[in-house]
């Protein structure tokens, strides 16, 4: 496996596949590997011939007060890991490497981070179209892998690809879980021993809501405002959960016969924020 945090030798080597006429999967992480970062990997190789994985923790999406200087970082670990799943190429930048002067542009979002966790993050959005973006002219893939855990996030880059004309495939793949439900995030490891047994509640509150919608259920807020009462009550607080539009990931106040909607949620437990969400077309 190729590791490196070269732009030129990055670069080099996918393009030296390309020339082989080999297929490039990506799979754009900041490490902390787990079973979630893991089913990427293999999605990306059902389709592609070679793997480039990265790992860089992006200081451009951590406002002020987040946990950028916290978050776990584990990398010979994840090289172990890596290497298991036979990855082509590990691409770790040093923030220098991404960031290399007083920056002079920025990338701006239209309606698609208002809502959800762009509400509450301002600037999180942007900072993770931007890196993308680089990535994505660095690597050159032809195929690029995420999780449908961070669906805003898959959203908002899918719309990116497509109005910055990227020449990527981009691929959502399923939410990985524990076997109690909990959606699989770096971030987990923050949790408590207590914590973590209670931690599960977002995912089943998700799915009271997906079973009252599919009842006939049509206008979700007294769902919502019952579910929130419920997690409070457990220690929880909201940051946010409601049904949203797939296509727009505005709210909604009745849900049509033929729509497709995303029942979603983000809550904040002990030090740790929980996001998880759940697709459902009627």
């Amino acid at each position: 496996m190729l590791v490196t945090g070269s732009i030129q030798e990055i670069r080099s080597a996918v393009r030296l596949w390309k020339r082989q006429k080999l297929r490039v999967g990506f799979v754009p992480t900041m490490g902390a590997l787990h079973e979630g970062h893991l089913s990427l990997i293999r999605t990306a190789r059902k389709t592609t011939d070679r793997i480039v994985v990265s790992i860089f923790v992006n200081p451009q999406q951590f406002a002020p007060g987040e946990d950028y200087k916290e978050y776990p970082r584990t990398m010979s670990a994840d090289l172990k890991l890596l290497r298991k799943l036979r990855v082509a190429a590990l691409f770790a930048p040093e923030d220098e490497v991404m960031y290399p002067s007083p920056p002079y542009f920025s990338i701006g979002i239209n309606t698609l981070h208002e809502q959800m966790c762009g509400a509450t993050r301002p600037g999180f959005f942007q900072g993770v179209t931007l890196v993308v973006n680089k990535l994505f002219n660095i690597i050159e893939p032809d195929v690029a892998v995420f999780g449908q855990k961070d669906f805003q996030q898959f959203r908002i880059l899918s719309e990116m690809v497509r109005e910055f004309n990227h020449p990527v495939e981009i691929v959502m793949n399923p939410i990985e879980r524990a076997n109690d439900g909990l959606a699989l995030s770096s971030r987990n490891s923050y949790l408590s021993n207590d914590e973590r047994l209670l931690a599960p509640s977002l995912y089943r509150s998700l799915q009271y809501m997906e079973k009252l919608i599919l009842d006939g259920v049509d206008v979700p807020d007294q769902m919502i405002e019952h579910q929130e009462n419920e997690l409070q009550a457990k220690g929880f607080k909201i940051d946010y959960l409601g049904v949203f539009s797939r296509d727009t990931l505005q709210p909604v106040e009745r849900c049509d016969p033929d729509g497709s909607y995303v029942i979603a949620g983000a809550v904040i437990l002990g030090k740790t924020r929980l996001i998880d969400n759940i697709l459902i077309d009627l």
